[in-house]
């Protein structure tokens, strides 16, 4: 059996319809760890979905409670062949957002898949039901091709609290580093920056969250009366804001925005590919750090937007002078600024700048996550490069951390892996939201790079284990 062939079997999962019927009765397990209610359908994803999968392939399936009770359980399958061989870690998430079945198109169901087209909706086909379904597909199928063997030893973990923030994902790894050593981190999970191009993602942005409130008294009072006399906290607030950033978006906070980019960084970036789509919203180009370009803005740099922003009750306004207005931020940040420094350096620049009466209040934990970014010139990040252009033809956007969020982190400190992201979505598939979509060539471009690296990952080439490399 040669690369070309074991791709090509892997690709007719998708042919034959071997794929689609098993994502249909994986959608169809409601899985939604944000439904308290739905608890009992992440425990059935794990033992009734994937794990005879798993077993079916010669993996050893394990499961395990999660140490913080709402967070839900985890997976853990392995297939041993030789302790001398590479090790890679996969990773998928179980879990979905709601279904928001009220809200889907007419004549679509979140837990019935669907194909139109060249789509497939359901809830789960992008994020992540159908994206991990890949990793294993092109597994089982690299093992068939190599009579039984894939060359390297494969571990597997499925969480079912990722749409919540991953609670206890840490500590798990903490607590199971020896079964799940290894010698990369492989995910495929969000989208991609184009249709026509392949993606490799190194991490993600971390974000904080934060309420800025003004509170200058208890009561409302007459607006006729006292409007004039009083300190307005809305207006203060505003003026407050104008000191995080310019008119033009550029932050005003010292120490929010890195020193510098990293060359190799930097590099990436100058290679990324856009593609516009219908439906998404044109950028603003003279908003933000100047002279940065589109993709230093959103993947090296640190972002900061006003989720909401409150001054008495907006649904029904009265005529008084306010004594409280909030807003809540979120700040995205790159591993070049600390997550820790955030706050302290905002209260140090709203002191300097006169607004100590504006008190800076956290959000619960869940609203934060860690920035991770393995560094672009690390070798498994080279490795997987050429596997996808040998695979595709077209060479990989290099994405040094995506835009969003990811547990990247909890993977590099707990296990000290290079982390590598393999999108198979596009920005349009419709994820947290109604209609959630698939497609069709994505999943079969999907299956036949999962299967390719795989297969050149066990051909003996793999790079040798190094210490981590961060950018």
């Amino acid at each position: 059996m040669t690369r070309d062939r074991a791709v090509a079997a892997t690709q007719r999962q998708w042919d034959e319809g071997r794929f689609l019927g098993e994502l249909v009765r994986l959608v169809a397990i409601r899985s939604e760890s944000q439904e308290p209610e739905s608890r009992p359908e992440l425990y059935r994803y794990l033992r009734e979905g994937v794990g005879p999968m798993f077993a079916a392939m010669g993996y050893r399936t394990q499961y395990f409670e999660n140490s913080v009770p709402t967070g839900g359980p985890f997976l853990v399958a392995d297939r041993i062949e030789d302790p001398g061989l590479p090790t890679v870690l996969t990773y998928g998430h179980g879990d979905v957002v709601r279904g928001l079945a009220e809200q889907w198109r007419k004549g679509l169901d979140p837990w019935t898949l669907t194909i139109e087209g060249e789509r497939v909706y359901g809830r789960g086909t992008v994020d992540n039901k159908g994206q991990h379904l890949i990793a294993m597909r092109a597994l089982d199928e690299v093992a068939r091709a190599r009579g039984g063997k894939l060359g390297f030893n494969s571990k597997f973990i499925v969480e079912t609290g990722e749409e919540i923030g991953s609670g206890g994902l840490r500590q798990f790894l903490d607590d199971q580093g020896a079964l799940l050593a290894a010698d990369v981190f492989i995910a495929l999970d969000g989208p991609r920056q184009t249709l026509t191009r392949p993606e490799i993602k190194l991490g993600g942005r971390g974000g904080v969250s934060f309420d800025l409130v003004v509170r200058l008294r208890e009561a409302q009072h007459h607006s006729g009366h006292w409007g004039g006399l009083l300190r307005d906290p809305g207006f203060i607030l505003g003026h407050a804001l104008s000191r995080i950033v310019s008119a033009k978006g550029k932050i005003l906070v010292p120490g929010w925005t890195p020193a510098r980019i990293p060359n190799s960084v930097r590099a990436a970036c100058a290679t990324i590919e856009f593609e516009d789509l219908p439906g998404l919203p044109e950028i603003d180009p003279d908003w933000g750090e100047p002279g940065l370009s589109k993709a230093e803005k959103i993947f090296a740099w640190t972002s900061v937007i006003v989720l909401a922003h409150t001054s008495g009750t907006p649904e029904r306004p009265v005529n008084a002078v306010q004594g409280e207005a909030s807003a809540r931020l979120q700040v995205r940040h790159t591993v070049d600024v600390a997550a820790n420094v955030l706050v302290p350096a905002l209260r140090r620049h709203l002191d300097a700048e006169g607004f100590k009466e504006a008190t800076i209040v956290p959000v619960p934990e869940r609203e934060n996550f860690p920035a991770s970014r393995t560094d672009p010139d690390d070798p498994w990040v080279k490795f997987a490069i050429a596997s996808l252009t040998r695979t595709t033809g077209r060479p990989p956007n290099v994405i040094v951390n995506s835009s969003g969020s990811n547990p990247s982190l909890m993977f590099v400190e707990a296990l000290g892996t290079p982390t590598i992201w393999i999108p198979n979505s596009y920005a349009g598939c419709g994820q947290h939201g109604p209609d959630e979509h698939g497609l069709a060539p994505l999943y079969r471009e999907g299956l036949a790079i999962m299967a390719g690296l795989y297969w050149d990952i066990g051909a003996g080439e793999a790079p040798e284990r190094k210490p981590l490399k961060l950018a």
